[in-house]
């Protein structure tokens, strides 16, 4: 065993961290809510917020520090906030050679220390983080548009929650079976045959987390941790635009590491320039046994296609739908919808895009309601929920890149069909220089073909369909079709119908999305929870992975058995 494990940290940090990893891994499997990091920004005390934006503030406009990292003396960067600010920091910059045999160098006494300290360093680094959470809040909000609020919490506590119970699983999966145990087999008159037999976590290899623009952490963490947590030395990849959240935790990444007695870079960083192609030259480096990606189809599906030496795990493209049928609640509906609409400019992967409605309409507490209605009163509460600007930029945050502001002129235009509710651009009273754009609304026809082509397309951003269907099971069909051609993160549905309901769950179940049924409340259709909700299936095209099941963290490592006889 490494004198590595043998550090004095060590010991510290699993006595420190144990109760925590317990909880979690019991939290895991009772499904209820559970989260040892608060939410609130005020409960990391009366300073931390003022603090943190100084500690945010300070990295600004200069090289970023990694101690020890492998560096060939280029920076590499250019990163521009999506509210108008040049954040003008630097990062070193190593080529794949010296990323790789820094990270194999590191790897045996990694892979040496066992499940439990392995877990325990990794939820010291969560703790670390966490008590950072208002800096990685400005460093998420200023490379991904998220509103503060929102890069506060998903950015921080929500992602932490993620990497913890990446952890959880791991540890669990790790210590299914036992480190060693005794066989013995009867053979009547003669001696038993007797026999010890070790089984050894064997870890799978060196690890590739590829970044994401909009979500580096929350999509971010499960991945880094559930490899690091299974032996993985991992080389963080973050999206050009988006380098800085993934920066901060690959750099208290290492500083826990090297505190614990072990080679800190069992953790690098691998920047690069905006346009570069560094991730299609590592993922097919022998070296590089796993793979987390979240992002475009097309990469993901080139991922999968051509990184035959790695386990792939992807979180791609869909198109989410919404079937609308009946409500109890038509009033928690609309504003439940208009919410999930609004959220971060519709810049997630489970935003709903499709509102599947009868053209006949629908049945609520207030009456009948036709197609048109259920449309215009919708596009009534989206208006009426960012009427006003300040509360309009809280939940909208910024456009995260050209492509989404493109799709969001492309509809303005009409380009997609008639407009039920045209977007309009919002202006910020703190950061004159982002770009705003409420969402759009279209309504499209299912029985048209042009209409059809558009919204079985993926449209990401504040762009959604109010598409008219025949009836309620033409809806549901609809959903079935999209996700098993296009894939979905999510879908949802409102019926006060048990035959509807039934139908829709057969559906869901048969093309593998997960389904929300009748939110009206404060619990929204795109927003999922760490240790309850599964992220994804794995069960559709839109990802082969979720997030996080025992799945997610199995194939990271091998158990390799050695027998003797006693």
């Amino acid at each position: 065993m490494s004198a590595a494990v043998t550090h004095p940290l060590v010991a510290e940090l699993v006595e420190r961290h144990r109760a925590t990893l317990e909880a979690a891994v019991d939290a895991a499997a009772k499904r209820d809510y559970w989260s040892p990091y608060p939410e609130f920004p005020k409960a990391y005390g009366e300073s931390a917020a003022a603090d943190g934006k100084a500690a945010f503030e300070s990295l600004l406009n200069r090289p970023f520090e990694l101690p020890g990292h492998p560096a060939d003396g280029d920076l590499v960067g250019g990163e521009a906030s999506p509210y108008g600010v040049e954040l003008g920091i630097g990062y070193p910059h190593a080529g794949p050679d010296a990323l790789i045999a820094a990270l194999s160098a590191a790897r045996p006494a990694w892979a040496a220390a066992g499940p439990l300290t392995r877990a325990a360093v990794a939820l010291e680094i969560l703790a670390r983080i966490n008590a950072r959470s208002h800096e990685f809040a400005h460093a998420v909000m200023h490379t991904t548009g998220q509103a503060h609020a929102m890069a506060f919490q998903a950015g921080g506590p929500h992602a932490q929650d993620r990497g913890l119970e990446a952890v959880a699983y791991a540890y669990a999966e790790q210590t299914r079976l036992p480190e060693s145990a005794g066989w013995t087999k009867p053979q009547g008159k003669r001696d038993p045959l007797v026999m010890t037999k070790e089984f050894t976590v064997v870890p799978r290899g060196l690890a590739l987390l590829i970044g994401c623009n909009t979500f580096p952490t929350w999509n971010g963490f499960p991945g880094l941790f559930a490899s690091l947590a299974t032996g993985n030395p991992v080389l963080v990849k973050p999206h050009p635009r988006a380098v800085l959240p993934l920066a901060l935790t690959v750099r208290i990444a290492r500083e826990v590491l090297a505190e614990a007695g072990f080679d800190p870079n069992v953790v690098c960083l691998a920047a690069e320039h905006e346009g570069g192609t560094v991730a299609r030259t590592l993922a097919v480096r022998p070296e590089i046994k796993l793979i987390d990606y979240t992002g475009s189809t097309a990469f993901g599906d080139w991922l999968e296609e051509n990184a035959r030496q790695a386990e792939v795990y992807t979180e791609k493209a869909g198109v989410n739908s919404v079937v609308v049928d009946s409500t109890g609640d038509y009033k928690g509906m609309l504003n439940n919808l208009a919410f999930s609409l609004s959220l971060y400019s519709g810049q997630m992967c489970t935003t709903p895009q499709n509102l599947l409605i009868p053209r006949t309409g629908i049945d609520t507490d207030q009456g009948a309601k036709s197609y048109d209605e259920v449309v215009r009163d919708l596009a009534a509460a989206v208006e009426g929920l960012l009427s006003d600007d300040a509360r309009a930029t809280a939940v909208l945050g910024a456009v995260v890149n050209p492509g989404v502001l493109q799709r969001s002129a492309a509809a303005a235009g009409g380009e997609y069909g008639e407009l039920a509710l045209a977007p309009r651009a919002v202006e910020h009273a703190e950061f004159p220089g982002a770009t705003v754009r409420t969402p759009a609304l279209v309504k499209l026809d299912a029985d048209k073909p042009d209409d059809r082509a558009v919204f079985r397309s993926e449209c990401f951003g504040p762009v959604s369909f109010a598409v008219a269907v025949e009836n309620t099971a033409a809806a549901v069909e609809l959903l079935r079709d999209t996700v098993r051609t296009q894939g979905a993160m999510s879908a949802a549905a409102y019926t006060t119908s048990p035959e509807v309901e039934a139908a829709l769950v057969e559906a869901a179940l048969d093309s593998g999305v997960s389904l929300s049924l009748n939110l009206t409340g404060g619990v929204y259709a795109n927003q999922t929870a760490a240790f309850s909700d599964l992220h994804g299936t794995g069960a559709n095209p839109a990802a082969n992975s979720a997030y996080c099941d025992g799945a997610f963290v199995a194939n990271r490592f091998r158990t390799v058995e050695i027998r003797r006889h006693s």
